[in-house]
């Protein structure tokens, strides 16, 4: 159970000062098995989460952000597994079109902000204007230093009209996006998350780092503070952030009503069709069709 909601950031003017040990390059500082076993763990918590956000009509936004191949995407996708995707849904904007470049800036996102009895994850955010636009020219100075002069504003609106808003900075090390980026390249499951913009962001690593400690020094604020999570292991990245996360707002379990399915009606009157008039997808994995060769392996 997290702490009160509105109050939620409660602990950071003394969390952020503590220092905390960048975690060890092992991808095996927690086993297969104990990932799995905490992560059903979690998921279990965050069903509960999703049932209170519902029942008290809560309105929660979180934000991921962090480098390419950070890992923002991984933990959403274990954060909305077991959820139900009318309560918890993503929030993963595209390119602006050219008429959303002639909006406020913030309009594109506030359309996919919460209502009532739901939980948005946002896999980049309108922190994009601190990042890569900046870094990659796609807004002018006077755009980017009107963002500043902005956000912490426009968060601050969030806020007092009832959303929770938590953030979160997923952090890599430049070594370990390197094996991420070679990785996606090998893995034709993985090569579309390689695009043409993480080729040329990847020479401009500094640049980059220059605009995240100027990003943390105007909006990492105690009305909407920034959550670091260390993200060289990714698993450990996941069970952190998520842990994290149901600390951060209040919830109970709810009253389980259990359900007693009645016997099943006859419908004697009902004829099948023949099979032979439908179309079946065909059978390519059952035991019959399997490779005799297979077995032997």
């Amino acid at each position: 159970m997290g702490k009160n909601s509105e109050n939620h950031h409660s602990k950071h003017e003394d969390e952020k000062h503590k220092h905390v040990e960048p975690e060890k390059k092992d991808h095996k500082l927690i086993s297969d098995k104990r990932y799995e076993k905490e992560l059903q763990k979690l998921e279990i918590e965050l069903i509960k989460l999703q049932e209170w956000v519902k029942y008290k009509q809560l309105k929660v936004a979180v934000l991921f952000e962090g480098r390419d191949a950070a890992g923002k995407g991984g933990v959403i996708k274990r954060i909305t597994g077991p959820l139900n995707p009318r309560i918890c849904r993503i929030a993963a904007l595209g390119t602006p079109t050219e008429k959303e470049k002639s909006e406020w800036y913030f309009q594109r996102y506030v359309k996919h902000l919460p209502a009532a009895g739901e939980i948005v994850l946002f896999d980049r955010s309108w922190y994009n204007r601190a990042g890569v636009e900046h870094v990659m020219g796609f807004c002018t100075d006077e755009q980017y230093h009107e963002f500043f002069r902005s956000c912490p504003e426009f968060e601050q609106m969030l806020i007092r009209s009832g959303i929770i808003l938590i953030k979160y900075w997923f952090s890599v090390s430049d070594e370990e996006q390197e094996i991420r980026f070679q990785d996606r390249l090998k893995d034709p499951t993985k090569r579309w998350k390689l695009s043409p913009m993480d080729i040329v962001s990847r020479e401009k690593w500094v640049e980059y780092s220059k605009a995240k400690d100027e990003m943390f020094k105007q909006t990492d604020l105690d009305h909407s503070p920034w959550y670091v999570v260390p993200a060289d292991n990714e698993k450990l990245a996941r069970l952190n952030c998520i842990s994290h996360l149901l600390s951060l707002i209040s919830y109970e379990a709810l009253p389980y009503e259990p359900i007693v399915l009645p016997p099943r009606s006859e419908f004697p009157a009902y004829q099948r069709p023949p099979i032979t008039d439908q179309t079946f997808v065909p059978d390519r994995y059952s035991h019959k069709h399997e490779d005799p060769e297979a077995d032997s392996e």
